[in-house]
């Protein structure tokens, strides 16, 4: 007969601005990787690192999961806070009871900042071409 291994783990998704992070999380040692890529190869700056490791220093669980992750879209500063959201989300579906301290921190909350679009008839989406009355 088979034992029956409990392995805690967590998917979900986490979105910001055009960047989309599929996570998933398992019990191991505070691996991380994206898109196959060790993390911090991956983000160019220790600024995303720090964003991305965010959720584990505040629900005090460094080193206690490994983290596998899908980018797509945006930018690496959009990509770090994607991951980020998607890390904490699957981090509540791994450990209920880090609900109230990640939303606290607001790492449940979706940023919905995005950027506004260009009109016609202007340089920029406010931005006006100069007027001259003459």
């Amino acid at each position: 007969m088979e034992e029956n291994k409990t392995v805690q783990y967590g998917f979900s998704v986490g979105r910001r601005k055009t960047a989309v992070a599929r996570v998933r999380l398992t019990q191991g040692k505070g691996e991380l990787k994206v898109n196959k890529i060790k993390g911090e190869e991956y983000f160019p700056l220790e600024n995303h690192i720090r964003v991305v490791q965010r959720p584990f220093r505040i629900a005090n669980c460094v080193n206690k999961y490994d983290v596998y992750a899908i980018l797509r879209g945006g930018g690496f500063a959009g990509q770090a806070d994607a991951l980020a959201m998607g890390i904490s989300r699957a981090l509540i579906k791994a450990e209920p009871i880090l609900r109230g301290v990640l939303k606290k921190a607001g790492l449940l909350r979706r940023d919905p900042r995005e950027k506004e679009r260009k009109k016609y008839g202007q340089k920029g989406a406010r931005k006006r071409f100069q007027f001259s009355k003459r």
